[in-house]
């Protein structure tokens, strides 16, 4: 079973994918983020980055999650930067609100066409 296949919860990350990166293509894991592949991608390369310790969302954002999200931008950065190297194109995307399935600050990357 891949990881997220049949998740019904409101925080697939805390409750999955940073406890078992196992069951991930992993793209980046330190100790503050995790990048990985989407589970269920919605675009032909989808990449989700996210910081370990619990952030509601951006706009949820203060001044104690600052070394968190310093870095969870860096790592937004660089797959970017390998996404539009690779793929000659990259959009970056967060949600906020009824948009954000997870209630867990998380960006999308992403590339190419939609996936059916």
């Amino acid at each position: 079973m891949t990881a997220g296949a049949s998740y019904h919860g409101n925080d697939f990350y805390c409750d999955v994918a940073i406890p078992h990166p196992d069951r991930l293509e992993v793209v980046h894991n330190s100790a503050r983020v995790l990048a990985f592949h989407h589970t269920r991608p919605f675009w032909a390369v989808h990449v989700v980055v996210v910081p370990k310790r619990h952030i509601g969302s951006l706009t949820t954002v203060g001044d104690e999650d600052e070394i968190d999200v310093r870095e969870l931008f860096g790592v937004v950065q660089a797959v970017a930067r390998d996404v539009e190297v690779e793929h000659g194109a990259a959009a970056v995307l967060t949600n906020l609100g009824a948009y954000q399935d997870s209630k867990h600050l998380h960006v999308h990357v992403h590339s190419g066409g939609r996936r059916d």
